[in-house]
């Protein structure tokens, strides 16, 4: 599994290949916006670390024309590259030490991408909601509470949250307040591995998606039994 996961990138040495051809600063520019949206979109632990790396390699091979400016064949390299980069990071979240729960929070209607990008970077890195996940219970209260300390200033009266997964979806938070929610469907949606936390913020057109896991018990015994 993996820890020592958060967003900065974190504990990864990521290489990656390409047969197009594009020129050394067209690639590095399409990296640089891919890395912000994937790998520092997720969370494991809250903890970084010193080996951080990603490398992409391009031996133009395919015989397509470089690609040397921004345009649609720019745009299509970057749409292949940005998919590949988020499969990976959703990846890297779901192999969590212990994990049990690949976590989505899905922001929506943020003042703009940065603060829904903030907020949502702070649900899935709440060790509380985390722990949450982990025992199947949609407590809407501890996603608020992430949201609060984000630092991001937003009206929680405007807030929505729903949970979602395979089983199903279900809402139970509107205008930042309790619903009375069917707790056994609920608890049946949180029990599939992938876990979706839905928020609406009605204050913009802002939105962003980032990815998590579960803690676990068994995340604390591998830590506990590390020796260096």
């Amino acid at each position: 599994g993996s820890g020592m996961i958060h967003p900065n990138m974190g504990t990864m040495l990521c290489f990656l290949t390409t047969d197009c051809a594009i020129s050394s600063a067209m690639i590095k520019t399409a990296l640089l916006e891919t890395v912000n949206v994937s790998f520092n979109r997720i969370s494991v632990d809250g903890d970084t670390s010193t080996n951080d790396s990603c490398v992409v390699l391009a031996n133009g091979l395919a015989g397509n024309g470089e690609i040397r400016e921004k345009g649609p064949d720019y745009e299509a390299f970057l749409a292949a590259l940005r998919s590949l980069c988020v499969e990976l990071a959703k990846k890297m979240a779901s192999d969590g030490e212990g994990a049990k729960h690949l976590i989505t929070c899905a922001v929506s209607g943020a003042r703009d991408e940065r603060s829904a990008e903030t907020i949502a970077k702070s649900v899935i890195s709440s060790t509380l909601t985390k722990a949450a996940i982990f025992g199947a219970d949609a407590n809407w209260g501890r996603v608020l509470c992430a949201m609060g300390y984000s630092g991001e200033d937003f009206d929680p009266d405007r807030v929505d949250v729903r949970f979602a997964s395979a089983a199903g979806e279900i809402m139970v938070c509107e205008k930042g307040r309790g619903l009375d929610f069917d707790e056994a469907a609920a608890k049946k949606i949180l029990t599939e591995h992938d876990v979706e936390i839905l928020i609406s913020m009605g204050q913009g057109e802002g939105s962003c998606t980032c990815w998590g896991c579960d803690i676990t018990y068994d995340y604390i015994k591998i830590n506990g039994d590390y020796r260096t």
